[in-house]
């Protein structure tokens, strides 16, 4: 059984761009935290105005590989795996594609922190939530 996957939809704006009309690649990065936010939130329970009041989730680790530019107006499906869940950090795996094609896999290594900023275990509801994301993605 496939784990399940969270889709997030992101239009390109202008403030993606850069003079050639194709996204700044930095910007990807923002567009990839955007889905992991709104995957605590809508997914975990758990959007980060809440969890960033005693918490934080601090990206270690992450690479990234672009497939074929994005263009303004363009619609992007990007999808979000769990590909690993350890005591104090969880990896995903993002997959973005418009029309068909693909954009750009990213890999992104999350640490949940205390509020002075020390490695926190998940606490065992969070940790259950994470269950059905969790596995080898067959996203294409």
């Amino acid at each position: 059984m496939s784990a399940r996957l969270f889709h997030y939809t992101q239009k390109v704006m202008f403030k993606h761009c850069d003079p050639a009309g194709i996204v700044f690649y930095p910007r990807y990065f923002e567009m990839m935290n955007d889905v992991v936010e709104s995957f605590f939130a809508e997914c975990l329970g758990l959007p980060f105005e809440r969890l960033l009041v005693t918490a934080g989730v601090p990206t270690v680790q992450t690479e990234a590989q672009f497939h074929a530019p994005s263009r303004h107006g363009d619609m992007l499906d990007i999808s979000l795996g769990v590909t690993r869940l350890g005591r104090t950090s969880t990896s995903f795996e993002l997959r973005a594609r418009a029309g068909g094609e693909a954009r750009f896999t990213a890999r992104s290594t999350l640490v949940h922190v205390d509020a002075e900023g020390r490695p926190a275990p998940w606490d065992g509801p969070l940790r259950e939530r994470f269950l059905p994301y969790i596995g080898e993605q067959d996203d294409p």
